[in-house]
Protein backbone atom coordinates (compact mmCIF):
# COMPACT_ATOMS: atom_id res chain seq x y z
CA UNK A 1 0.00 0.00 0.00
CA UNK A 2 2.73 2.39 0.83
CA UNK A 3 3.75 4.40 -2.45
CA UNK A 4 6.76 6.51 -1.02
CA UNK A 5 8.77 7.35 2.20
CA UNK A 6 10.94 9.91 3.14
CA UNK A 7 9.65 11.91 0.32
CA UNK A 8 8.60 15.28 2.16
CA UNK A 9 11.65 17.76 2.80
CA UNK A 10 11.48 19.79 5.42
CA UNK A 11 11.90 23.82 5.50
CA UNK A 12 12.55 23.07 1.37
CA UNK A 13 10.46 25.51 -1.41
CA UNK A 14 9.70 23.98 -4.50
CA UNK A 15 12.34 24.54 -6.95
CA UNK A 16 12.32 27.90 -9.34
CA UNK A 17 9.56 29.29 -6.49
CA UNK A 18 11.50 32.11 -4.53
CA UNK A 19 10.34 33.33 -1.35
CA UNK A 20 11.10 36.56 0.66
CA UNK A 21 13.65 35.98 3.64
CA UNK A 22 10.88 36.98 6.27
CA UNK A 23 8.12 34.91 4.60
CA UNK A 24 9.39 31.12 5.91
CA UNK A 25 8.65 28.27 3.75
CA UNK A 26 6.65 25.40 4.28
CA UNK A 27 7.92 22.86 7.40
CA UNK A 28 6.76 19.71 5.03
CA UNK A 29 6.88 19.70 1.17
CA UNK A 30 6.35 17.04 -1.40
CA UNK A 31 7.44 17.66 -4.57
CA UNK A 32 7.85 14.03 -6.15
CA UNK A 33 4.64 13.42 -8.39
CA UNK A 34 2.75 10.28 -7.21
CA UNK A 35 0.58 8.77 -9.25
CA UNK A 36 -1.71 6.71 -7.30
CA UNK A 37 -4.03 4.07 -8.54
CA UNK A 38 -6.45 3.84 -5.44
CA UNK A 39 -4.80 1.22 -3.07
CA UNK A 40 -1.43 3.45 -2.56
CA UNK A 41 -0.34 6.37 -0.55
CA UNK A 42 2.77 8.35 0.04
CA UNK A 43 4.08 8.48 3.12
CA UNK A 44 5.09 11.52 5.03
CA UNK A 45 4.82 11.19 8.21
CA UNK A 46 8.78 12.10 9.41
CA UNK A 47 7.23 15.65 8.60
CA UNK A 48 4.24 15.29 11.11
CA UNK A 49 6.06 16.18 14.15
CA UNK A 50 6.76 19.39 12.53
CA UNK A 51 2.88 20.12 11.77
CA UNK A 52 1.16 18.60 14.82
CA UNK A 53 1.32 21.60 17.05
CA UNK A 54 0.04 23.86 14.31
CA UNK A 55 -2.54 26.08 15.61
CA UNK A 56 -2.37 28.51 12.28
CA UNK A 57 -1.23 27.86 8.71
CA UNK A 58 -1.13 26.56 4.95
CA UNK A 59 -2.00 23.00 3.57
CA UNK A 60 -1.77 23.22 -0.17
CA UNK A 61 -2.28 20.12 -2.52
CA UNK A 62 -1.78 20.14 -6.40
CA UNK A 63 -3.56 17.63 -8.00
CA UNK A 64 -5.28 15.66 -10.86
CA UNK A 65 -8.17 12.78 -10.70
CA UNK A 66 -8.16 9.83 -13.14
CA UNK A 67 -11.96 8.68 -11.40
CA UNK A 68 -15.09 9.72 -9.61
CA UNK A 69 -14.27 7.49 -6.71
CA UNK A 70 -16.97 9.07 -3.77
CA UNK A 71 -13.65 9.55 -1.26
CA UNK A 72 -10.58 10.26 -1.98
CA UNK A 73 -7.67 12.03 0.39
CA UNK A 74 -5.37 14.43 -0.89
CA UNK A 75 -3.78 15.04 2.46
CA UNK A 76 -4.61 13.86 6.22
CA UNK A 77 -3.07 13.61 9.37
CA UNK A 78 -4.22 11.64 12.08
CA UNK A 79 -3.65 9.65 14.93
CA UNK A 80 -2.66 5.63 13.78
CA UNK A 81 -3.87 4.37 17.22
CA UNK A 82 -7.76 6.06 17.29
CA UNK A 83 -10.51 5.22 14.95
CA UNK A 84 -11.70 8.54 14.05
CA UNK A 85 -8.78 11.23 15.22
CA UNK A 86 -7.09 13.23 12.13
CA UNK A 87 -7.43 16.33 10.11
CA UNK A 88 -8.05 15.55 6.26
CA UNK A 89 -8.50 17.52 2.89
CA UNK A 90 -10.29 15.06 0.44
CA UNK A 91 -12.17 14.97 -2.54
CA UNK A 92 -16.40 13.93 -1.12
CA UNK A 93 -17.80 13.12 -4.83
CA UNK A 94 -15.79 15.19 -6.21
CA UNK A 95 -16.11 18.42 -4.01
CA UNK A 96 -13.43 19.82 -1.39
CA UNK A 97 -14.15 18.81 1.78
CA UNK A 98 -11.79 19.73 5.00
CA UNK A 99 -12.61 17.66 8.38
CA UNK A 100 -11.02 17.68 11.53
CA UNK A 101 -11.97 15.32 14.20
CA UNK A 102 -11.09 14.36 17.55
CA UNK A 103 -12.00 11.15 19.20
CA UNK A 104 -14.74 10.80 16.75
CA UNK A 105 -16.27 14.37 17.50
CA UNK A 106 -16.26 17.05 14.32
CA UNK A 107 -14.90 19.71 15.11
CA UNK A 108 -15.08 21.46 11.60
CA UNK A 109 -16.52 19.79 8.76
CA UNK A 110 -17.41 21.51 5.27
CA UNK A 111 -18.07 20.58 2.23
CA UNK A 112 -17.96 22.31 -1.15
CA UNK A 113 -20.86 22.59 -3.94
CA UNK A 114 -17.83 23.23 -6.16
CA UNK A 115 -16.62 20.00 -7.69
CA UNK A 116 -12.53 19.28 -8.40
CA UNK A 117 -12.72 15.85 -10.34
CA UNK A 118 -12.78 16.29 -13.35
CA UNK A 119 -9.05 15.30 -14.53
CA UNK A 120 -7.84 19.28 -14.81
CA UNK A 121 -4.76 19.76 -12.62
CA UNK A 122 -6.31 21.88 -9.63
CA UNK A 123 -4.44 23.59 -6.35
CA UNK A 124 -6.94 23.32 -3.42
CA UNK A 125 -5.66 24.83 0.33
CA UNK A 126 -7.08 25.45 3.41
CA UNK A 127 -5.52 28.34 5.52
CA UNK A 128 -6.51 29.06 9.22
CA UNK A 129 -6.16 31.76 11.19
CA UNK A 130 -7.55 33.95 14.37
CA UNK A 131 -10.46 34.85 12.11
CA UNK A 132 -11.66 31.62 10.67
CA UNK A 133 -10.78 29.37 8.04
CA UNK A 134 -10.82 29.46 4.24
CA UNK A 135 -10.92 26.96 1.56
CA UNK A 136 -8.98 28.12 -2.03
CA UNK A 137 -9.38 26.81 -5.19
CA UNK A 138 -6.70 27.83 -8.30
CA UNK A 139 -5.31 30.65 -6.02
CA UNK A 140 -9.13 31.74 -4.93
CA UNK A 141 -10.65 31.66 -1.78
CA UNK A 142 -14.32 29.82 -2.68
CA UNK A 143 -15.19 29.01 0.94
CA UNK A 144 -14.97 30.47 4.53
CA UNK A 145 -16.19 29.51 8.29
CA UNK A 146 -15.41 31.15 11.48
CA UNK A 147 -14.17 27.71 13.16
CA UNK A 148 -10.74 27.40 12.86
CA UNK A 149 -9.72 24.04 14.57
CA UNK A 150 -6.14 22.90 12.80
CA UNK A 151 -3.64 20.44 13.40
CA UNK A 152 -2.83 21.53 16.96
CA UNK A 153 -6.32 20.62 17.75
CA UNK A 154 -6.22 17.09 17.39
CA UNK A 155 -3.37 15.57 19.77
CA UNK A 156 -1.84 12.42 18.89
CA UNK A 157 -1.00 13.32 15.29
CA UNK A 158 2.19 11.19 14.22
CA UNK A 159 0.96 9.72 10.64
CA UNK A 160 1.06 12.40 8.02
CA UNK A 161 -0.04 10.96 4.41
CA UNK A 162 -0.59 12.09 0.66
CA UNK A 163 -3.83 10.09 -1.25
CA UNK A 164 -5.28 8.18 2.19
CA UNK A 165 -6.59 8.07 5.71
CA UNK A 166 -4.73 6.09 8.59
CA UNK A 167 -6.39 4.77 11.80
CA UNK A 168 -6.77 2.10 14.19
CA UNK A 169 -9.66 0.75 12.08
CA UNK A 170 -8.08 0.91 8.67
CA UNK A 171 -4.52 0.61 9.50
CA UNK A 172 -3.85 -0.07 5.86
CA UNK A 173 -5.91 3.35 4.71
CA UNK A 174 -9.13 4.28 3.33
CA UNK A 175 -10.39 6.98 1.10
CA UNK A 176 -7.36 6.27 -1.33
CA UNK A 177 -6.93 8.84 -4.18
CA UNK A 178 -7.17 7.93 -7.52
CA UNK A 179 -4.65 9.84 -9.81
CA UNK A 180 -1.55 12.42 -9.62
CA UNK A 181 -0.51 14.38 -6.80
CA UNK A 182 2.19 16.49 -7.82
CA UNK A 183 2.31 18.45 -4.73
CA UNK A 184 1.81 18.88 -1.51
CA UNK A 185 3.27 21.02 1.17
CA UNK A 186 2.39 22.69 4.90
CA UNK A 187 3.26 26.23 6.11
CA UNK A 188 3.15 27.36 9.88
CA UNK A 189 1.80 30.74 8.25
CA UNK A 190 -0.79 31.89 6.23
CA UNK A 191 -0.10 32.43 2.50
CA UNK A 192 -1.42 35.62 1.49
CA UNK A 193 -3.15 35.87 -1.83
CA UNK A 194 -0.06 36.28 -3.69
CA UNK A 195 1.64 33.74 -2.60
CA UNK A 196 -2.21 31.30 -3.00
CA UNK A 197 -2.07 32.38 -7.18
CA UNK A 198 1.93 32.05 -7.65
CA UNK A 199 2.24 28.26 -5.48
CA UNK A 200 -0.65 27.49 -8.50
CA UNK A 201 0.14 25.81 -11.74
CA UNK A 202 -3.11 26.59 -13.30
CA UNK A 203 -4.68 29.25 -11.24
CA UNK A 204 -8.21 31.14 -11.91
CA UNK A 205 -9.17 34.95 -12.43
CA UNK A 206 -10.15 36.14 -9.17
CA UNK A 207 -13.74 36.33 -10.40
CA UNK A 208 -13.94 32.61 -10.82
CA UNK A 209 -13.26 32.55 -7.26
CA UNK A 210 -16.26 35.02 -6.56
CA UNK A 211 -18.82 32.70 -8.28
CA UNK A 212 -17.29 29.49 -6.43
CA UNK A 213 -17.82 31.31 -3.18
CA UNK A 214 -21.74 32.64 -4.43
CA UNK A 215 -22.16 28.87 -5.03
CA UNK A 216 -20.59 27.24 -2.02
CA UNK A 217 -22.50 30.14 0.07
CA UNK A 218 -25.92 29.91 1.68
CA UNK A 219 -26.76 33.31 0.64
CA UNK A 220 -28.65 33.91 -1.90
CA UNK A 221 -27.97 35.57 -5.67
CA UNK A 222 -29.59 36.15 -8.61
CA UNK A 223 -28.40 35.57 -11.42
CA UNK A 224 -28.87 37.75 -15.26
CA UNK A 225 -28.72 35.74 -18.43
CA UNK A 226 -28.25 38.54 -21.21
CA UNK A 227 -27.83 38.83 -24.40
CA UNK A 228 -29.74 37.81 -28.00
CA UNK A 229 -32.17 35.34 -29.66
CA UNK A 230 -29.91 32.82 -28.54
CA UNK A 231 -29.86 33.94 -24.59
CA UNK A 232 -33.53 34.69 -25.23
CA UNK A 233 -34.27 30.43 -26.28
CA UNK A 234 -37.56 30.88 -27.72
CA UNK A 235 -39.04 28.58 -30.58
CA UNK A 236 -35.54 27.27 -31.59
CA UNK A 237 -35.61 24.85 -28.31
CA UNK A 238 -39.00 23.20 -29.88
CA UNK A 239 -40.48 23.10 -26.03
CA UNK A 240 -36.98 21.98 -24.42
CA UNK A 241 -35.23 24.16 -21.79
CA UNK A 242 -32.78 26.63 -22.96
CA UNK A 243 -29.50 26.86 -21.10
CA UNK A 244 -30.76 29.62 -18.52
CA UNK A 245 -33.31 27.10 -17.72
CA UNK A 246 -31.11 24.51 -17.46
CA UNK A 247 -28.88 26.06 -14.88
CA UNK A 248 -31.39 27.16 -13.63
CA UNK A 249 -32.31 23.74 -12.25
CA UNK A 250 -28.95 22.92 -11.73
CA UNK A 251 -28.39 25.95 -9.63
CA UNK A 252 -31.50 26.75 -7.74
CA UNK A 253 -32.56 23.08 -7.28
CA UNK A 254 -29.76 20.51 -7.68
CA UNK A 255 -27.12 22.25 -5.42
CA UNK A 256 -29.20 22.09 -2.91
CA UNK A 257 -29.10 25.76 -1.71
CA UNK A 258 -31.49 26.59 0.83
CA UNK A 259 -35.04 27.56 -0.11
CA UNK A 260 -34.03 27.68 -3.60
CA UNK A 261 -33.88 31.56 -3.57
CA UNK A 262 -31.49 31.81 -6.27
CA UNK A 263 -32.50 33.67 -8.56
CA UNK A 264 -32.29 33.18 -12.75
CA UNK A 265 -33.28 36.37 -14.72
CA UNK A 266 -33.57 35.34 -18.82
CA UNK A 267 -33.49 39.49 -20.41
CA UNK A 268 -32.36 38.12 -23.52
CA UNK A 269 -33.62 39.99 -26.60
CA UNK A 270 -34.00 38.29 -30.29
CA UNK A 271 -32.40 40.51 -32.87
CA UNK A 272 -30.08 42.56 -29.86
CA UNK A 273 -26.76 43.63 -30.88
CA UNK A 274 -23.77 44.84 -28.06
CA UNK A 275 -24.40 48.54 -29.28
CA UNK A 276 -28.38 47.54 -28.48
CA UNK A 277 -26.84 45.71 -24.89
CA UNK A 278 -25.01 48.86 -23.85
CA UNK A 279 -27.68 51.64 -24.72
CA UNK A 280 -30.57 49.19 -22.92
CA UNK A 281 -28.67 47.93 -19.79
CA UNK A 282 -29.92 49.57 -16.91
CA UNK A 283 -33.86 48.07 -17.96
CA UNK A 284 -32.22 44.31 -19.16
CA UNK A 285 -29.28 44.42 -16.32
CA UNK A 286 -29.23 47.13 -13.57
CA UNK A 287 -32.94 46.72 -12.88
CA UNK A 288 -32.59 43.05 -11.45
CA UNK A 289 -29.96 43.97 -9.13
CA UNK A 290 -27.60 41.19 -9.94
CA UNK A 291 -24.71 39.35 -8.12
CA UNK A 292 -23.28 37.28 -11.24
CA UNK A 293 -24.29 38.81 -15.18
CA UNK A 294 -23.69 36.26 -18.16
CA UNK A 295 -23.26 38.15 -21.48
CA UNK A 296 -23.55 35.95 -24.78
CA UNK A 297 -23.66 38.54 -27.70
CA UNK A 298 -21.97 39.00 -30.88
CA UNK A 299 -23.82 36.88 -33.42
CA UNK A 300 -26.23 39.78 -34.93
CA UNK A 301 -23.09 42.29 -34.32
CA UNK A 302 -20.90 40.72 -37.49
CA UNK A 303 -24.58 41.32 -39.51
CA UNK A 304 -25.06 44.89 -38.29
CA UNK A 305 -23.76 47.80 -40.45
CA UNK A 306 -21.32 50.02 -37.87
CA UNK A 307 -20.61 47.29 -35.53
CA UNK A 308 -17.57 46.12 -36.32
CA UNK A 309 -14.91 44.11 -34.66
CA UNK A 310 -13.30 47.18 -32.86
CA UNK A 311 -17.06 48.66 -31.81
CA UNK A 312 -17.66 45.18 -30.41
CA UNK A 313 -14.72 45.18 -28.45
CA UNK A 314 -15.58 48.70 -26.86
CA UNK A 315 -18.91 47.87 -26.60
CA UNK A 316 -17.71 44.66 -24.71
CA UNK A 317 -15.30 46.52 -22.58
CA UNK A 318 -18.13 48.64 -21.59
CA UNK A 319 -20.23 46.34 -20.79
CA UNK A 320 -17.63 44.85 -18.18
CA UNK A 321 -16.85 48.05 -16.35
CA UNK A 322 -20.83 48.66 -16.07
CA UNK A 323 -21.77 45.35 -14.44
CA UNK A 324 -18.60 45.56 -12.00
CA UNK A 325 -19.95 49.21 -11.95
CA UNK A 326 -23.52 48.13 -10.14
CA UNK A 327 -23.75 47.93 -6.46
CA UNK A 328 -22.00 45.17 -5.11
CA UNK A 329 -19.65 44.72 -7.54
CA UNK A 330 -21.31 42.20 -9.50
CA UNK A 331 -19.72 39.43 -11.32
CA UNK A 332 -19.70 39.93 -15.35
CA UNK A 333 -19.18 36.12 -17.32
CA UNK A 334 -18.69 36.67 -21.07
CA UNK A 335 -19.85 33.75 -23.26
CA UNK A 336 -18.96 33.61 -26.77
CA UNK A 337 -21.63 32.31 -29.32
CA UNK A 338 -21.63 29.38 -30.96
CA UNK A 339 -20.69 28.98 -34.60
CA UNK A 340 -23.13 28.87 -37.34
CA UNK A 341 -23.44 26.71 -40.74
CA UNK A 342 -21.32 28.02 -43.25
CA UNK A 343 -23.75 26.79 -45.97
CA UNK A 344 -26.84 28.36 -44.63
CA UNK A 345 -25.04 31.56 -43.06
CA UNK A 346 -22.22 32.55 -45.12
CA UNK A 347 -22.15 35.96 -44.08
CA UNK A 348 -21.55 35.23 -40.18
CA UNK A 349 -18.65 32.89 -40.78
CA UNK A 350 -16.10 35.16 -39.31
CA UNK A 351 -18.24 34.63 -35.90
CA UNK A 352 -14.65 33.45 -35.25
CA UNK A 353 -12.92 36.56 -35.35
CA UNK A 354 -16.03 37.91 -32.51
CA UNK A 355 -14.94 34.74 -30.12
CA UNK A 356 -11.77 36.07 -30.38
CA UNK A 357 -12.32 38.84 -29.41
CA UNK A 358 -14.65 38.07 -26.46
CA UNK A 359 -11.77 36.32 -25.29
CA UNK A 360 -9.02 38.60 -25.45
CA UNK A 361 -11.91 41.55 -23.82
CA UNK A 362 -12.03 38.58 -20.90
CA UNK A 363 -8.57 38.20 -20.32
CA UNK A 364 -7.83 41.94 -20.84
CA UNK A 365 -10.90 42.86 -17.85
CA UNK A 366 -9.89 39.52 -16.01
CA UNK A 367 -12.90 38.08 -16.26
CA UNK A 368 -14.51 34.49 -16.63
CA UNK A 369 -14.97 33.43 -20.03
CA UNK A 370 -16.89 30.24 -21.28
CA UNK A 371 -15.50 29.67 -25.23
CA UNK A 372 -18.57 27.73 -26.81
CA UNK A 373 -17.47 28.60 -30.23
CA UNK A 374 -14.39 27.06 -29.98
CA UNK A 375 -15.98 24.00 -27.49
CA UNK A 376 -18.33 23.34 -30.51
CA UNK A 377 -15.16 22.55 -32.99
CA UNK A 378 -12.92 21.38 -30.84
CA UNK A 379 -15.84 18.24 -30.06
CA UNK A 380 -16.81 18.08 -33.50
CA UNK A 381 -13.27 17.11 -35.78
CA UNK A 382 -13.01 21.30 -35.95
CA UNK A 383 -16.51 21.05 -38.04
CA UNK A 384 -19.65 22.71 -37.01
CA UNK A 385 -21.94 20.31 -35.46
CA UNK A 386 -25.28 21.04 -37.13
CA UNK A 387 -26.90 18.15 -35.28
CA UNK A 388 -27.00 21.12 -32.43
CA UNK A 389 -28.41 23.51 -34.63
CA UNK A 390 -31.89 24.27 -35.37
CA UNK A 391 -31.86 26.69 -38.46
CA UNK A 392 -28.08 26.25 -38.82
CA UNK A 393 -27.68 29.16 -36.32
CA UNK A 394 -29.55 29.11 -33.32
CA UNK A 395 -29.19 26.22 -31.32
CA UNK A 396 -31.76 23.79 -30.93
CA UNK A 397 -32.26 22.19 -27.56
CA UNK A 398 -29.34 20.19 -27.87
CA UNK A 399 -27.26 23.04 -28.21
CA UNK A 400 -28.66 24.86 -25.43
CA UNK A 401 -27.81 21.71 -23.56
CA UNK A 402 -24.40 21.61 -24.57
CA UNK A 403 -24.26 25.32 -23.85
CA UNK A 404 -25.67 24.77 -20.10
CA UNK A 405 -22.83 21.65 -19.86
CA UNK A 406 -19.94 23.76 -21.19
CA UNK A 407 -20.93 26.81 -18.90
CA UNK A 408 -21.61 23.79 -15.85
CA UNK A 409 -17.95 22.42 -16.11
CA UNK A 410 -16.09 25.75 -16.41
CA UNK A 411 -17.75 26.82 -12.95
CA UNK A 412 -17.10 24.05 -11.49
CA UNK A 413 -20.52 22.28 -11.07
CA UNK A 414 -20.94 19.34 -13.07
CA UNK A 415 -22.03 16.11 -11.25
CA UNK A 416 -22.58 12.60 -12.67
CA UNK A 417 -25.41 12.43 -10.08
CA UNK A 418 -27.26 15.62 -11.82
CA UNK A 419 -30.44 15.17 -14.08
CA UNK A 420 -29.41 18.27 -15.47
CA UNK A 421 -25.62 17.06 -16.31
CA UNK A 422 -26.71 13.71 -17.49
CA UNK A 423 -29.49 14.46 -19.72
CA UNK A 424 -29.82 12.62 -22.52
CA UNK A 425 -32.26 14.12 -25.63
CA UNK A 426 -33.24 12.16 -28.25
Amino acid sequence: MLFAAGAAALAAPLSGRAFAASRSGPLVEHTTVADLDGGRYVDLSSGAAAVASLTTGTVLVTFRTTSHNEAMTLISASDPGDPSSNLTLNLQGGALRFSVRRQGALLVDFTTRTRYDDGRRHTAAVTVDSTGTRLHAGGRAVFDTATRPFFGSVPGLTSLTLGANLDSDHPGGEWFFTGVIERAAVWGRVLDQGELVAQCPRPVVADHGRISTILNSNTPATWVFTGDSITHGALHTNGWRSYPEHWTERVRWELGKPKNRDFVIDSGVSGATSAELVATFGERVTAFSPKVVSIMIGTNDIATSGLGLEAYRANLTSLVASVRALPGTPIPVLQAPNPVDPARWPGRTALSDYARVMGEVAAQRNAVFVDHYNDWLTGNGGQVPLSLLSDGLHPNERGHHRIALKMIKDLQIFDTGSRVCTLSLP
